[in-house]
């Protein structure tokens, strides 16, 4: 990760500079980046993938037989 650098200039105070770094912060995009990285969801395992295709699988035969009774 890149980092960022702001020095302090001659006649500048801390509130001037703290601003500025922000400023120079918000144009780089790293927060942006750093919160995408921070909230990022994993991938699901095996196990869970599994799962969602049987519950599919269930869904669609139910939905088969209600359509065969009527009911749908």
């Amino acid at each position: 990760m890149a980092g960022l650098k702001v020095e302090k200039k001659e006649k500048e105070n801390s509130r001037q500079l703290a601003s500025r770094f922000v400023r120079a912060l918000r144009r780089s995009g790293l927060t942006y980046g750093a919160k995408k990285a921070q909230f990022r969801s994993r991938p699901k395992s095996s196990k869970l993938k599994k799962k969602a295709v049987l519950r599919r699988m269930q869904k669609q035969e139910q939905r088969k037989e209600l359509e065969k009774l009527g009911k749908i």
